[in-house]
């Protein structure tokens, strides 16, 4: 799948040959930092799911209950493995909003059962981009606010800087595992407030600096 979302005075082709995901990467005002991972959980999702700003989420037939996640977007821009941390920024083309929608239905049983992530996370339009990447030298991700609208309804609302791995950590872990090549996005985690989407929804993710992703919702035919 190909999206291709303005970049500075040009349009980039974002063509991932992977799409990197972090679970519980935010805490909740409130929550003890105890309840943090010890090291980032992560997932992935393929890249057929991805998709580019207005269009449409597709509720599949095979979940009853679809919800949103809105997230800061990590664009690959060079080939890397084993990155040490204070080099991770040296390997980002940019920054992106992306929407990690998930079938909660899904999820959740298949945590109950100790299953994989890969059904709820993998549906086709299941990760919308854009409006627009905006360059790694133009913006500091560091405390950024973050959130997101369903029909004008604010459902999620906090800031980066909430983040428990941060995303020089989220590199130096991932490519240890995997090699991450150009076109790679990372899901840096979504704060507290998802909630369920349903068909004729308006949903607009907001990252400040970057813009508003705006998309429809609608269901399998």
């Amino acid at each position: 799948m190909v999206v291709r979302l303005p970049f500075g005075d040009t349009v980039y082709e974002v063509k991932p040959t992977k799409i990197i995901g972090l679970g519980k990467n935010y805490l909740a005002p409130n929550e003890p930092k105890e309840n943090a991972p010890e090291k980032p959980i992560i997932f992935l999702k393929p890249p057929s799911s991805l998709i580019g700003p207005d269009e449409t989420i597709i509720i599949p037939k095979l979940s009853k209950e679809v919800h949103h996640e809105v997230e800061l977007g990590v664009i690959i821009g060079k080939r890397g493995k084993n990155i040490p941390r204070e080099e991770a920024f040296d390997y980002i083309l940019g920054y992106t909003v992306l929407l990690d929608i998930t079938a909660r239905d899904i999820i959740t049983e298949a945590i109950k059962k100790g299953l994989p992530w890969a059904v709820a996370k993998g549906f086709d339009t299941f990760t919308p981009v854009g409006p627009r990447i905006v360059g790694k030298d133009e913006l500091d991700p560091s405390d950024l606010e973050i959130g997101l609208k369903v029909n004008g309804e604010v459902r999620q609302l906090s800031r980066t800087s909430r983040m428990i791995f941060r995303i020089d950590e989220i590199i130096e872990y991932v490519s240890k595992i995997m090699t991450l090549e150009p076109g790679d996005i990372i899901a840096t985690g979504t704060p507290e407030g998802v909630d369920l989407l349903k068909p004729g929804d308006v949903v607009e993710g907001w990252i400040e600096g970057i813009g508003i992703l705006k998309e429809r919702v609608d269901v399998e035919k």
